[in-house]
C-alpha cells in the first residue's frame, strides 16, 4: 500500500557518492532500474564484473518480481493464471485453483493478522476500494473531491473477516465464505516479494522497490554496509537520517504518500479498521527487520498504534524503528540508534 517512491529515487544519490575500494578495482558498481513492478519505481544496485553480466542478474530479478507483482494484482487479469483478483471475481462462487505462493502469502497473512491484532488485514479489500475510488477521484478532480460515506464503509467493514478466507492446502484452493469479501494485500505484498526473491539471490545486491529496501548482503566484499536514506516526512530530498545496512530491510509508512484533500484536510491510504478512516498516530513510521515481508507488516501496524503497542510489536520479530509524529519529534525503538549513521 504505501512506501517511499521518493527514497527509491533519492537511494541512487546516496549510493552514487560511494567509492571503490582499490582492491576491488575488478568490479564496479552498477544500478539497474524498472518501472513495471508494482506501480512504483524498482531499483537494483550491486557489483559485477561488466554492466552487461549486472543487467542480466537484474533482469532476473525483475522476472522473478514480475510473477509476483502479477499473482498479487487485485485490478488486472493475467491469460493462463489465477490471481488475487481472480479470487476477488470467483472465489466466493467455488473454490479456485491457485498458484502454492498465494496459499503461502494469505497462510501468511492470518498469521499477521493474529499478531498484529487485526492492524494488517488482507481481507480489509471491501474497505479500501471505497477509498481508493474516492481517492482516485479527487486526484483526478481535486475541486470535487469527497470521503466515502459513512454508511457504505461500515456496511463494507462486515466483510471483512479473514477466517472467511478459506485455504485448502491439500486441493490447492481458495474459497470466499463471504460473497462480499476481497482481498487486498497491499500492506504486505511488495516487502513479502522481494523478501521471497533476496532469499534466491546472491549476496552484495540492493533491492528497492517503492521503497521497501532489501540488502542481501554487504555492498563490499569487505563488509562494508549500505547507506540507506529516511526521508523527511515534509517531503524534499532531505533525510532525517541515513542508516547503515549490512542485510535485512528498510520499510517506511507515511501520510504524505498517496494522499488527496478534501476541505482543507489531507486523508491518506493507510486505513485503521478500527475506525474505518486513515489513522492520525503519526506522519511516517521506518521499521528495521530481517525479513522485508514483516518489516512491510510492521510498518503499517505501527502506524496505526500507539508507540508502547508498537513497540511491543516489534520486540516479537527483534525489530526496530522510527517514529515521527505530527509536530516532527521523533521517538526511537531501544536499538534504533545504533543504525543511525547521520
Amino acid at each position: 500500500m504505501k512506501k517511499l517512491l521518493c527514497l527509491s529515487l533519492s537511494l541512487c544519490i546516496l549510493l552514487s557518492g560511494c567509492g571503490l575500494l582499490p582492491q576491488q578495482s575488478e568490479q564496479k558498481q552498477y544500478t539497474a532500474t524498472f518501472l513495471s513492478l508494482f506501480d512504483t519505481l524498482t531499483t537494483i544496485v550491486g557489483r559485477a564484473e561488466s554492466e552487461e553480466v549486472f543487467q542480466a542478474r537484474a533482469q532476473q530479478i525483475h522476472d522473478k518480481l514480475l510473477v509476483y507483482h502479477q499473482l498479487f494484482d487485485i485490478y488486472n487479469e493475467y491469460e493462463g493464471m489465477n490471481n488475487l483478483k481472480t479470487l476477488n471475481d470467483q472465489a466466493a462462487i467455488n473454490p479456485i485453483k491457485v498458484d502454492p505462493v498465494i496459499l503461502h502469502l494469505l497462510r501468511d497473512c492470518k498469521e499477521l493478522y493474529a499478531a498484529t491484532k487485526g492492524k494488517v488485514n488482507a481481507a480489509m479489500g471491501s474497505v479500501l476500494s471505497l477509498w481508493h475510488e474516492a481517492r482516485s477521484d479527487g486526484i483526478d478532480d481535486p475541486t470535487s473531491a469527497t470521503l466515502p460515506s459513512r454508511e457504505a464503509l461500515e456496511e463494507a467493514s462486515l466483510h471483512t473477516d479473514p477466517e472467511s478466507v478459506v485455504l485448502d492446502e491439500e486441493a490447492g484452493t481458495v474459497f470466499f465464505s463471504d460473497p462480499l469479501l476481497k482481498l487486498d494485500v497491499g500492506a504486505i505484498a511488495k516487502g513479502w516479494a522481494v523478501q521471497r526473491v533476496a532469499e534466491e539471490t546472491e549476496p552484495g545486491l540492493l533491492i528497492s522497490v517503492g521503497g521497501n529496501v532489501c540488502a542481501t548482503g554487504p555492498k563490499e566484499e569487505d563488509g562494508s554496509p549500505w547507506v540507506i536514506g529516511i526521508q523527511d516526512p515534509d517531503g524534499g530530498e532531505r533525510y532525517v537520517h541515513t542508516l547503515y545496512l549490512k542485510e535485512g530491510s528498510v520499510v517506511t509508512s507515511g501520510d504524505y504518500q498517496r494522499a488527496y484533500v478534501v476541505e482543507g484536510k489531507l486523508y491518506h491510504h493507510i486505513i485503521d479498521p478500527a475506525t474505518l478512516y486513515p489513522s492520525e498516530y503519526w506522519r511516517s513510521v521506518s521499521v528495521v527487520c530481517k525479513d522485508s515481508g514483516i518489516a512491510d507488516a510492521l510498518s503499517t501496524a505501527l502506524f496505526l498504534l500507539p508507540q508502547e503497542e508498537g513497540q511491543q510489536l516489534l520486540e516479537q520479530y527483534g525489530a526496530e524503528a522510527l517514529w515521527i509524529d505530527a509536530q516532527g519529534q521523533r521517538f526511537y525503538s531501544h536499538g534504533f540508534r545504533e543504525l543511525i549513521r547521520t
